[in-house]
C-alpha cells in the first residue's frame, strides 16, 4: 500500500473542506496550464466555486443564466471547435434536467465536455428532496463514451478536475456541497481509472466513493477493535471501473461492501455487483440510499438517519460478516 493518508484522519478536528473548493482551485490551474479551456455556468458561479476560474479568466467565461439543456449544447459546440469546455451546476438540474442533451450532443458525438454536478447527495441538507440528487452516477455511467468520478475530498477534487481537463473524453466530476474530511495528502496518488487500498484487512472488502469513503475508514477503525480486519478500498472512479483492484481484494476477504450517498440502484454498488457476478460472485453489501428520496435536515444529522455514518457502516458490516460466509472458489 503506497497511499499517503492524512495522520490526523481519526482526530475529532481532522481538516474539514468542501469538496467544491479542490474543483475550484483545480480549474484555474488547469486554464493556466491549457489557454484552450474555457467555463460555463447555470447562473451558480460562486456555488460551484467556478468563480476563481471567472475571476483569472473572464474573456473564458461564459454565463448561460438558469438554462441547463442549452448549458450543455453550447460546450458541445465549443468542444467541436476545439475547446475544452466545463459546465457547472447543481447535480439536481445538471445531469437531472439535461441528460437527453447530454447523450444527444456530447456523447453520442464523443466530444470532451467536462460536466460537474455540484452538491449531489442527501449532504446538500435543508434544500431537501428536490436538490439532493442521488441518481446521478446511475444516469451517468450508462451513457457509452462518459467517465464518471466520484472524489473523495477536496485535495483529489483538485486533483481529479486537472486530470480530466486532459483525457480527451467526456467526464462527470461529482461534487459534494459541505466541507468534509480530508483524508489524503497532496502527494497522494490518483490517476483516472485508478482504486487505491488505503487499508489492508482479510475479513472483508469495503469499496468506498466519493464522500463515504472517509466514513468507511471510520468504520474499518472500529470494526478492528471487535476483532474484524477490513480492507478499505477508495473508487473515486465509477466508470471505467478498476476491475484488477476491486476483484484482487474481494478475491482476498471473500465478502464486500459498497457504500455511497447515493442510490444503490444502477449506481457504484450497481457497477460493483455487475463487475462481481460475472466475474468473482461474491456476498455483497450496498450502503446507501435505499429506493427513496431524501428529506430536508441538517448533514450530519441526515448522513446519520439514512446510516451513511462510519458508526451505522460499522454495525451493519459486523452483522453481515457474522450471517455472511466468505466466497470460496467453486462457491
Amino acid at each position: 500500500m503506497n497511499y499517503s493518508l492524512n495522520p490526523s484522519l481519526y482526530d475529532d478536528e481532522v481538516e474539514q473542506e468542501p469538496i467544491r473548493a479542490g474543483f475550484g482551485r483545480g480549474l484555474k490551474a488547469a486554464g493556466e496550464a491549457n489557454d484552450k479551456i474555457v467555463a460555463l455556468c447555470a447562473d451558480l458561479t460562486d456555488s460551484t466555486k467556478m468563480s476563481d476560474f471567472k475571476a483569472a479568466f473572464p474573456e473564458r467565461f461564459i454565463e448561460m443564466g438558469i438554462a441547463e439543456q442549452n448549458l450543455v449544447t453550447v460546450a458541445s459546440g465549443l468542444a467541436r471547435a476545439g475547446k475544452v469546455p466545463f459546465t457547472s451546476s447543481y447535480a439536481a438540474f445538471s445531469p437531472g434536467r439535461n441528460w437527453e442533451q447530454i447523450r444527444t450532443t456530447i456523447t453520442l458525438n464523443d466530444q470532451p465536455v467536462k460536466i460537474i454536478g455540484s452538491h449531489a447527495g442527501v449532504s446538500v441538507g435543508p434544500d431537501g428532496a428536490t436538490h439532493q440528487m442521488l441518481e446521478d452516477i446511475a444516469l451517468m455511467r450508462v451513457l457509452p463514451n462518459m467517465v464518471v468520478i466520484a472524489p473523495g475530498d477536496s485535495i483529489e477534487a483538485e486533483k481529479a478536475t486537472r486530470a480530466v481537463a486532459e483525457n480527451g473524453k467526456p467526464s462527470y466530476l461529482r461534487l459534494a456541497r459541505e466541507k468534509t474530511p480530508v483524508f489524503s495528502k497532496v502527494d497522494s496518488p490518483f490517476e483516472i481509472g485508478k482504486a487505491y487500498v488505503l487499508r489492508e484487512g482479510h475479513d472483508i472488502t469495503l469499496l468506498g466513493t466519493g464522500t463515504m469513503t472517509y466514513q468507511l475508514l471510520v468504520a474499518a477503525q472500529q470494526l478492528e477493535s471487535r476483532g474484524i480486519h477490513a480492507e478499505v478500498v477508495h473508487v473515486p472512479t465509477i466508470k471505467p471501473l478498476d476491475e484488477a483492484t476491486i476483484l484482487a481484494s474481494v478475491q482476498k476477504t471473500g465478502r464486500a461492501v459498497t457504500a455511497e450517498e447515493a442510490q444503490i440502484n444502477g449506481g457504484f454498488g450497481g457497477a460493483v455487483a455487475e463487475l462481481l457476478s460475472e466475474n468473482l460472485p461474491t456476498p455483497l453489501l450496498r450502503v446507501g440510499m435505499r429506493d427513496r428520496f431524501g428529506e430536508s435536515g441538517d448533514p450530519d444529522e441526515l448522513i446519520r438517519h439514512f446510516r451513511l455514518d462510519g458508526d451505522s457502516i460499522a454495525e451493519d458490516v459486523k452483522e453481515f460478516v457474522s450471517k455472511t460466509p466468505r466466497y470460496h472458489q467453486g462457491f
